[in-house]
């Protein structure tokens, strides 16, 4: 849940919404997860490459520590960007990291370094993530 100030014409008050509106996070056991289907409001499952996702406890709780510290958390979808770093989801270059060249409807253009020479490839764009940085 998110802390958000809200303001009415009489007074100001700190309200708790969700941060993902329209999303509910479940642990489920594999054999009983189509059993949530029956309940009235639920559509589907969020999909990513084809199979539901699935978040990692660790990045729970990472958002849960995030939210106790600060307040007003906006969710933004990830714009990319020309020269902005990515990294390759699936396939052949898995786990290689490059930089966007381009960018046209849901595809990017890549280069990747790798053995001394540059190689540039067209990717969908649901196949990259924005690269982590490591600042140690």
């Amino acid at each position: 849940m998110n802390k958000v100030l809200k303001k009415w014409s009489d007074r100001k008050k700190v309200v708790l919404e969700p941060l993902f509106k329209g999303y509910v996070f479940v642990k489920v056991e594999e054999e009983k997860k189509w059993e949530l289907m029956r309940i009235d409001g639920i559509l589907n499952y969020l999909h990513w490459l084809g199979k539901p996702a699935r978040v990692r406890d660790e990045e729970i709780d990472t958002i849960r520590r995030f939210l106790q510290e600060f307040s007003n958390v906006e969710v933004m979808e990830y714009d990319m960007a020309v020269n902005s770093k990515v990294v390759v989801q699936t396939g052949f270059f898995m786990n290689y990291e490059g930089i966007v060249m381009e960018v046209v409807d849901n595809k990017a253009r890549v280069k990747i370094d790798s053995m001394g020479i540059q190689l540039s490839a067209l990717f969908d764009k649901k196949n990259l993530a924005p690269a982590v940085f490591n600042n140690c």
